[in-house]
């Protein structure tokens, strides 16, 4: 009923409530979030209280229903600062919306909106990052302007589907996934009934290979049969069967929750202050949006879905190592071998000569074909020891040697 008063509320004041998703509409959200004057939106910081109120404005025109603490948007949660969590307590909130369909089960679509803010935090790959703007075009403006653009779908689409939505939308997730962690810790719905979790984190960024990734297709059965369908050439869907991996779905799956993870690759702007609005590509993300609501339309006469248990955690960060050459591996990348898509200064790599665009084949007697044995490798060495590395440069192969 209220889906549908909001409909006409918006017919009679002349909105168009045609339902489509709207690249124009994406780059506005993302330039607004991703502007200096939101100063990269760092956890609890004045900057990302704008960004709370730009959100919660587009949450209320959109006409979603408050689902956040005392019939409000926002949900209160600690969080500790600092790198590492090292640093003092401080206050952040996510943001949540629901559309009531007045359905049993409910399908969850978030992003995190916090980023790196003026550099201070230690996760930046800046060589002097301090008080310098990190304004996170890609990570993850992009993946909020996705929920909002969403929601509007959604909302207006004249359809009532046999879920409801509940539309998050997280803070503190580089610092550690606290939002989402509160989250599923705190629930303001019964997570018993959620079907599934969506987690938009960097879909602004499609490049010509029209490669996505989209990471957790273990936790069900469904998802890899049906995204082998939505599959074309517009978007090549790549698949990681890991339900645990760097960003806040990880949250959801540990609840024993089905995720997919979308994302469009890694690129050398990543956690630097070069990651600003210009470089998205809100064509390619409006293409990922339009996958999804496929995807959720085509889950719509399907019994809720049974969660399964992953064993591949090639996209966790949770693993510790010794030592790091220091690139921005390629999960998106189909080649044999370990694509670098970014080296940072400074590091064992760039030292040793490794270029973005190198693909990695070897790391001393270990071969590398995938990501995986490149993680595997890099926990075979110490730090200060030698090493020779493979790399296929433009059909060259060249010897490097890095010391970690």
């Amino acid at each position: 009923m209220i889906k549908t008063i909001h409909l006409i509320l918006l017919t009679l004041i002349g909105f168009s409530v045609v339902a489509q998703i709207n690249s124009a509409s994406l780059k506005k959200h993302i330039a607004i979030l991703a502007s200096d004057s939101l100063e990269g939106r760092g956890t609890g910081t004045a900057g990302e209280k704008l960004a709370i109120s730009y959100i919660q404005s587009q949450w209320e025109k959109i006409g979603l229903l408050p689902k956040g603490d005392k019939n409000k948007y926002m949900q209160k949660f600690k969080f500790k600062g600092g790198v590492h969590g090292t640093g003092e307590e401080g206050t952040s909130y996510n943001l949540v919306g629901f559309i009531d369909n007045k359905a049993m089960n409910t399908i969850i679509i978030g992003a995190h909106y916090d980023h790196l803010g003026l550099g201070n935090q230690g996760s930046s790959l800046d060589a002097n990052p301090q008080n310098k703007i990190h304004n996170g075009a890609d990570d993850n403006a992009s993946g909020v302007a996705g929920v909002i653009e969403l929601a509007r779908y959604f909302q207006i689409n004249k359809i009532k589907e046999p879920y409801n939505f509940l539309f998050i939308c997280f803070s503190g997730e580089e610092l550690g996934l606290y939002g989402s962690k509160y989250f599923s810790e705190n629930p303001t719905i019964d997570l018993s009934k959620t079907n599934y979790m969506i987690n938009l984190d960097m879909v602004g960024r499609l490049d010509a290979s029209k490669i996505l990734a989209v990471s957790g297709t273990g936790t069900s059965a469904v998802w890899e049969p049906l995204l082998k369908n939505l599959s074309s050439d517009k978007l090549q869907i790549k698949t990681d069967s890991a339900g645990v991996g760097p960003s806040d779905h990880t949250s959801f799956y540990l609840k024993n929750i089905p995720v997919l993870h979308f994302f469009t690759g890694s690129h050398s702007d990543y956690h630097k202050p070069t990651d600003d609005t210009e470089k998205i590509n809100a064509e390619g993300e409006k293409e990922i949006l339009q996958l999804i609501i496929k995807l959720i339309e085509k889950l719509n006469d399907q019994p809720k879905l049974t969660f399964l248990t992953t064993k591949n955690k090639s996209m966790s960060s949770a693993r510790s190592f010794k030592v790091t050459l220091g690139i921005m591996p390629s999960y998106t990348s189909d080649v044999v071998g370990l694509k670098v898509d970014g080296v940072n200064e400074g590091k064992p790599a760039q030292k040793a000569g490794v270029l973005t665009g190198d693909i990695i084949t070897q790391i001393g007697e270990h071969t590398i074909k995938d990501i995986q044995d490149y993680m595997n490798a890099l926990g075979k060495f110490e730090k200060g020891q030698s090493a020779p590395v493979k790399v296929m440069r433009k059909k060259e192969l060249i010897e490097l040697s890095v010391t970690f």
